[in-house]
């Protein structure tokens, strides 16, 4: 449970330094690069004790690059000014579908 939850973590902490990627204007904004280096440092130390927990990277990684994936999108669509069409969020469907898959064959 506890390797659960450093995964959550580490999907939010890099949702908002990729969130926060975008707010820096290429790094020309110092104080969202700032929130960009320690989302990403904070989401791999996660990551990293997730997976130290015996957590399959396999599993973490779909899951964590999945969930991301379509956080962002969400983030982009709703927050940023980004497009959202029919074929993207077929795109995202498939991704989210796949870390489905991925999670239920991990388990047998």
């Amino acid at each position: 449970m506890l390797a659960w939850l450093l995964l959550a973590g580490a999907i939010a902490s890099e949702v908002v330094a990729t969130s926060a990627l975008k707010l820096s204007n290429g790094f020309s904004r110092p104080g969202w690069t700032l929130v960009v280096v320690a989302g990403y440092v904070a989401a791999f130390a996660m990551l990293g004790w997730a997976l130290k927990l015996k957590m399959p990277v396999g599993v973490a990684y779909a899951v964590w690059s999945g969930v991301g994936t379509a956080a962002i999108a969400a983030i982009g669509t709703l927050f940023l000014g980004e497009t959202m069409n029919l074929l993207k969020a077929l795109g995202i469907t498939l991704i989210i579908g796949g870390v489905v898959i991925l999670n239920v064959a991990g388990t047998h």
